[in-house]
């Protein structure tokens, strides 16, 4: 890959990370929750999946996912049916739960965390589908594939922690603003709407559009 071609990958990172969805979402609402350090855990999971979608796309197994309506539906539904769960659960969260953690409280699961995560970003078929169109448009056919894969991997994977590390540090920082049980119970269901509008986002997307 050369060096052109690897500053307008690294533009599209920049401008596929910053675009607002799911992933961002979710690392807001792991920030305001856990705070920066222990929400940031939930990045990690996003990266695993993209990682996994990357991987999907250079094995040629995203090109059967795009040709099986079957394979894309069950994928889909199962990202929308989890989106409308996360927005149950904020919607139903208690106002104690923005309060930073006591010094005697349990630990937050890294586990869970992370496993958050990945599930968000691994269950948007759509990110396959966008990952075969936009991916070949970058590799250079005579040389070798596997270094070319790894490096756009690799920089994408760190734009995304970048940027993903911005949305959950604000959303940490305004934690210490919700002073009472209202403002609290305000912004838990403003995400419990999010998730629940890129739920239905994602449920009206097809293979081609």
């Amino acid at each position: 890959m050369s060096l052109d071609m690897w500053l307008a990958w690294l533009a599209a990172c920049w401008l596929i990370s910053l675009t607002p969805g799911a992933g961002a979402i979710a690392s807001m609402s792991s920030g305001l929750k856990h705070g920066f350090w222990p929400g940031y855990w939930n990045v990690v999971g996003l990266q695993l999946a993209l990682l996994l979608q990357i991987l999907v796309v250079a094995l040629g197994v995203g090109a059967v996912l795009v040709a099986s309506e079957t394979a894309f539906s069950l994928i889909k539904w199962a990202g929308v049916l989890y989106l409308l769960y996360l927005a149950w659960k904020q919607w139903q969260a208690v106002p104690s739960d923005l309060q930073p953690a006591a010094a005697d409280a349990a630990p937050v699961s890294i586990a869970r965390l992370i496993g958050n995560g990945f599930v968000v970003n691994s269950s948007n078929p759509k990110a396959i589908v966008f990952m075969l169109a936009i991916l070949p448009q970058f590799l250079d056919p005579t040389q070798p594939l596997v270094p070319q894969y790894s490096l756009m991997a690799f920089t994408m994977v760190a734009t995304d922690m970048i940027v993903m590390a911005g949305y959950t540090g604000l959303a940490a920082r305004v934690l210490k603003y919700l002073r009472t049980p209202r403002q609290q119970r305000y912004l838990n269901r403003s995400f419990a709407a999010m998730f629940a509008g890129m739920a239905s986002m994602l449920s009206l997307v097809n293979r081609t559009h």
